[in-house]
């Protein structure tokens, strides 16, 4: 089945949700990127259409493939006619992915990598050597569970070969495997050969573009990075053609053709960089598309967002608040979170307690970390209203769950984000994950995240040449 599954404006302190649980056996096709309309759910998976709405709850029923809307047909007409292309955007391990293995991770292994991804971003913006918070005795995810989260398929060279990447709004570099390889990891993919792609070169030493990576040089430009979970990427620095869509093809586009890949990240070609530095697909192409994008994180695996390029669409409840910058980390994408929400009423909380050190917004990190006295203050109000339903055990950074197997019915407060000049009202999936208040506190004197598991059914807009970030609400399922 395929899920329709649409927030609504909340006009009560808190919202029911009801819903029907139907078994079903179902099998998922593979997906490839052009024929991304056929997904599926996954066995047991069970996903709800909104059929009414009242003053204090939604009501919610699960639907056959049958009835629901092509979302990828929604996707691209919303972007017809317009200055920026759009690129289907799913999750790796979901039944839209054009990866064989799609096997989703437990709660366990999500929140693994998580603490990864969060100690790498931390010690990259503090430039410190902190101590990761997941030892390395812990760090043992199954290979085939590496890489982010939300990939899209590109094209690369001429003639074009596709190639499925991470989306990374923490990277400014973009890479991919290439052949020769020293060492490569398995990928779903063929290995990109740049011998055979008439517009491939690498990047001479004495290139201005060499010289802003500032990294080794013999023969031609080498560039290395190590991510938070000790995988490393490496090669030549190079540039050839990006092909986005038919009609968008980016020539001279720079990135890293990697010879010595190794450590988490199966399946995927490697990656796109979205951050601000002027290495990332963003700054590269800001002469097309002006320095602006925006992506929807779709609300379950089994669901299709988008990656957009280029002018927003104006939409009139779009809301957005000031891009900050740090200087330790010029790339991040830092806002001004200033209070929180919970039933409708704003927490006794000071604003000074997340602008000490600021707060970033990443596509890569999961679950949104707070400071530890704003998520004390969020956890005690969360847990004063769902006081009814019994607790179950804590699972890693997850320290507030709920056992709600017997009910048909549950009622959650509602929370919301506010930010200098905008407000996020959450919707349910982005409150509670797998029974779980979807935050996390943290101590000591680092910065805050706004994870992806918060923004998704946004499409997050990120204007770089303005210097603000905007969020519409419900803007894919």
């Amino acid at each position: 089945i395929v899920a329709e599954f649409f927030n609504a404006t909340w006009r009560s302190l808190s919202l029911a949700i009801i819903w029907e649980y139907v078994s079903f056996m179902a099998t998922s096709p593979a997906c490839t990127s052009s024929s991304y309309h056929h997904c599926r759910f996954q066995k047991n998976e069970s996903m709800f259409l909104r059929t009414s709405v009242r003053a204090d709850m939604e009501v919610y029923r699960v639907i056959p493939s049958r009835l629901a809307p092509d979302p990828l047909a929604r996707v691209v007409s919303s972007f017809a006619g317009s200055n920026a292309t759009a690129l289907p955007l799913v999750h790796r391990h979901g039944p839209c992915s054009p990866f064989d293995n799609k096997k989703l991770l437990s709660l366990e292994e999500i929140l693994l990598k998580d603490q990864l991804r969060v100690d790498y971003l931390r010690r990259s913006a503090l430039k410190s050597s902190t101590k990761p918070q997941v030892n390395d005795s812990e760090a043992s995810i199954p290979a085939e569970y590496g890489g982010g989260e939300y990939v899209i398929t590109v094209g690369y060279g001429t003639p074009s070969r596709e190639q499925t990447v991470t989306m990374d709004t923490g990277s400014d570099l973009s890479w991919i495997q290439c052949k020769p390889c020293s060492a490569c990891y398995s990928q779903q993919q063929p290995i990109f050969d740049p011998s055979q792609s008439s517009s491939y070169a690498t990047i001479p030493c004495n290139s201005p573009d060499c010289s802003q990576l500032r990294s080794s040089c013999s023969s031609s430009c080498a560039y290395r990075i190590t991510y938070g979970d000790e995988s490393t990427t490496s090669g030549a620095y190079s540039y050839d053609r990006l092909t986005l869509s038919p009609n968008d093809v980016i020539e001279h586009f720079l990135f890293g053709c990697g010879t010595d890949n190794e450590g988490l990240f199966q399946d995927t070609a490697g990656l796109v960089g979205l951050g601000r530095g002027k290495r990332s697909l963003v700054s590269q192409t800001s002469q097309v598309y002006h320095s602006v994008f925006s992506y929807c994180l779709p609300s379950t695996p089994s669901s299709i967002g988008f990656l957009k390029l280029g002018e927003p669409g104006g939409a009139s409840n779009t809301g957005y608040t000031r891009m900050l910058t740090s200087s330790n980390r010029p790339s991040f994408y830092f806002v001004d979170l200033i209070g929180i929400s919970v039933g409708g009423q704003q927490l006794d909380i000071s604003p000074s307690v997340f602008s000490s050190r600021g707060t970033i917004v990443d596509s890569g990190t999961t679950i949104t970390r707070l400071p530890a006295s704003a998520y004390g203050a969020l956890r005690s109000a969360f847990r004063s209203y769902m006081s009814q339903y019994p607790t179950a055990p804590p699972t890693r950074v997850l320290d507030t769950c709920y056992d709600f197997s017997g009910y048909d019915t549950i009622t959650v407060p509602k929370v919301a984000l506010h930010f200098d000049g905008v407000t996020l009202d959450l919707s349910v999936p982005g409150i509670l994950r797998h029974g779980c208040l979807a935050f996390a506190g943290y101590e000591g004197g680092s910065f805050g995240i706004i994870g992806n598991v918060q923004q998704q059914t946004f499409e997050v807009v990120y204007d770089l040449g303005n210097e603000r970030i905007g969020f519409v609400p419900q803007a894919c399922s």
